[in-house]
């Protein structure tokens, strides 16, 4: 365990039960989709990766796409 993680658990401890078990419960749900994500992509095969690269410059080329500076403007 690295010490990142004993530093989060200490400071956990000391929250009410309520608390504890929240976080508990969003801890375990961000593992399984952690998983279910590493699982999809190490299922993706070439077949699917060129298509979704085809449906991206698709988008590109349509002028489908937001510019990164809206998505992530310092303002939000």
């Amino acid at each position: 365990m690295t010490e990142l993680l004993r530093y989060v658990l200490a400071e956990i401890e000391k929250l009410t039960e309520e608390e504890q078990n929240a976080i508990a419960s969003r801890l375990l749900a961000e593992l399984e989709n952690e998983r279910k994500w590493k699982s999809r992509f190490e299922a993706t095969n070439e077949r699917q990766w060129n298509a979704l690269a085809k449906m991206v410059r698709q988008d590109i080329a349509a002028g489908n796409i937001n510019s990164i500076d809206d998505v992530f403007s310092s303002e939000q």
